[in-house]
């Protein structure tokens, strides 16, 4: 084999885009769990009254999981913009992301009327919502969270300035 034709680093087929497609899906699922987070963090009375609008916990651990939600929500926001432990956040935003499909479709099962409170609000509606919109949300921020999963590598992120 000659020198020109030696495989050398450079020379190998490379997946550019994942890193790029990684960027992408950091950036959606995190500004979304910070934005959802701040929104619900400056009403905590309204994010308990969406929690327990689900009736899947009991009063009280509906309240304590209303109260904690959107602190969670904006530290994993936090480090998935910030591409720090990016797998990790990855990996606990996406079984909070199962969790809010779960509710929903539960919801939606049991033929509750309510606002999810994703975004703020909660508690129940007068009319029947379209939970498809909410259900095709969150199955696409999962899809996001499980492609950081397995590719966690992604461009501008802390975990590669710290640790290559």
């Amino acid at each position: 084999m000659t020198a020109s034709t030696a495989t050398t680093p450079d020379a190998r087929p490379t997946t550019d885009w994942k890193p790029w497609v990684g960027l992408a899906a950091r950036l959606i699922l995190g500004v979304t769990y910070l934005v959802s987070g701040a929104i619900k963090a400056t009403n905590i009375p309204e994010a308990q009254l969406a929690t327990r609008a689900f009736k899947i916990l009991p009063y009280d651990l509906a309240n304590l999981w209303g109260a904690f939600m959107p602190f969670a929500e904006i530290i994993f926001g936090l480090l998935l913009v910030l591409g720090l432990f990016t797998r990790w956040a990855a990996i606990l935003g996406s079984l909070l992301m199962i969790a809010f499909l779960i509710g929903i479709i539960s919801a939606w099962a049991r033929g509750l009327s309510i606002n999810c409170g994703c975004f703020g609000g909660g508690g129940e509606v007068g009319v029947k919502p379209n939970y498809t919109w909410d259900v095709l949300r969150d199955l696409g921020l999962l899809a996001c969270g499980a492609w950081l999963v397995f590719f966690p590598r992604t461009k501008f992120s802390l975990d590669q300035k710290l640790w290559g």
